[in-house]
């Protein structure tokens, strides 16, 4: 097959890929804020769109990570990647990203591109050596485990001290006064414009890289150079796209299930998320804000007093993450084992992943999500964290008031009864005793009485 052709179909195939990052990791930055109704969903998306478009020209470091770091261009015997293999790998990446977006389910697309791309150099060149696992981990592995935890202790420190600073009570008698923390949903589009502004920084940057990548393995860019200014374009504005396009489905799996999540609760997290995706970025560490993003939520709920934490439903969320790279390693791989029997193989592969791709999305219109039924009241699917509103606090409070006060009525009307009854019986006790003194004092008046009539009898006789 020719070589510019090929060079072609992959960039296309990687900024479809970038296309689909957008649309699914549009619910990091914008799904706290719509379910708290920080900002409505398709102004969410649109400014979404418009900070990942900018983010993605603050940066390349992570672009160079991939590009020269991940994969090997070049090995012993020449090119050790080549654009077919990096062709399979995106088809890894876009056919796992798909198959979560229509499931709702919130993975991790830096994941399903860094598997797709490891799966199909590992078969593609049948060795190992194709892969620098050691900067897979120290970029890749390790950033994935300790950015969330630590966005998520950033995020619990911030939301302790956001209800610390606002606590009101009254000076005198120490009560809890009406609690004013409505600026935080203000705070909430500024914080959520920064992970936008963040996740263009961090994830336009792993398609700048591919496509530099397969630029170099074409002999079309000397190694070691950074994406070219098109390249970085073209990026920005396939992300910008997919972004706008929304991702309904997996903000309805998120935002439904943070939809307890308050203001000040969102406005730490997202500023949490946001500073260590850039600061990762500064790094070159190729982070997953779908990771990042999770970790503050679970840190601003545990800050948050009244909050549990629903370990479970974290658990499946985190086995999806876990299977992310793997699955599109093997997709990737098995792409790549399809084209090593040459022109025809590129063929099939091509045609199998636009088959699976329009089945995909024939299959999303059965049920048609968008902005005006993304968000439902309850939807138990990926839902992390349950803390209670505080109109639920104050009616179960309003209940447990009502309840202690029928308690207290009845209490008061068993006394009362008991008091009455204590009464008609000393009342029925000093009746009996009057109406048994009486009696006896007419028993013993009556006899006398009784005794004279027959002498006075006697006597009329004589």
């Amino acid at each position: 097959m020719d070589l510019t052709f090929m060079v072609v179909l992959v960039i296309a195939l990687a900024l479809f890929f970038d296309f689909t990052n957008g649309f699914h990791d549009t619910a990091n930055a914008m799904a706290t804020p719509i379910a708290t109704g920080a900002i409505k969903p398709k102004t969410a998306v649109a400014l979404a769109a418009i900070l990942n478009l900018v983010g993605a020209f603050l940066s390349t470091e992570v672009a160079k990570t991939i590009s020269g770091g991940i994969i090997n261009e070049s090995g012993p015997n020449g090119i050790a990647i080549t654009p077919v293999m990096i062709f399979a790998g995106l088809m890894g990446a876009v056919l796992w990203n798909l198959f979560t977006w229509l499931l709702g389910l919130p993975s991790s697309s830096s994941h399903a591109l860094f598997g797709g791309l490891i799966g199909a150099a590992i078969v593609g060149t049948w060795s190992f050596g194709a892969v620098n696992f050691m900067v897979v981990l120290s970029k890749v592995i390790f950033p994935a485990l300790l950015a969330p935890a630590v966005a998520g202790l950033v995020a619990y420190v911030c939301t302790k001290m956001a209800y610390a600073i606002t606590r009101r009570s009254d000076p005198d008698s120490g009560d809890k006064r009406t609690q004013k923390r409505a600026g935080f949903r203000h705070g909430q589009v500024f914080s959520s414009s920064l992970v936008a502004l963040a996740h263009g920084t961090n994830d336009a940057q792993k398609t700048m890289g591919v496509i530099t990548l397969v630029l170099i393995a074409s002999q079309l860019q000397e190694p070691g150079t950074g994406p070219h200014i098109w390249v970085i374009a073209a990026c920005a504005l396939a992300i910008a796209g997919g972004t706008y396009a929304g991702g309904w489905r997996i903000i309805r799996t998120l935002g439904s299930g943070l939809t307890d999540v308050k203001p000040a609760q969102g406005f730490a997290a997202e500023t949490s998320t946001a500073a260590a995706i850039l600061a990762s970025s500064h790094l070159g560490f190729a982070l997953s804000t779908t990771h990042v993003a999770s970790g503050s939520v679970i840190g601003s709920g545990l800050g948050r007093r009244g909050s549990t934490v629903r370990w479970g439903a974290i658990g499946k969320i985190s086995l999806g993450w876990l299977f992310t790279l793997p699955a599109a390693a093997v997709v990737g791989g098995l792409a790549a084992l399809i084209i090593r029997t040459g022109t025809v193989g590129v063929v099939i592969v091509a045609v199998l992943g636009l088959g699976a791709i329009s089945t995909m999305f024939i299959l999303s219109q059965r049920e048609t999500v968008d902005h005006t039924n993304a968000i439902s009241d309850v939807d138990a699917v990926g839902e992390a964290l349950h803390i209670p509103s505080k109109k639920e606090r104050d009616r179960l409070a309003a209940r447990a008031r009502a309840a202690e006060k029928l308690a207290e009525k009845a209490a008061r009307r068993a006394a009362e009864t008991a008091v009455i009854r204590a009464r008609a019986q000393a009342a029925l006790d000093q009746a009996d005793t009057a109406v048994l003194k009486a009696m006896t004092k007419a028993a013993a008046g009556g006899s006398p009485k009784s005794g004279k009539g027959k002498k006075q009898t006697a006597k009329k006789g004589k």
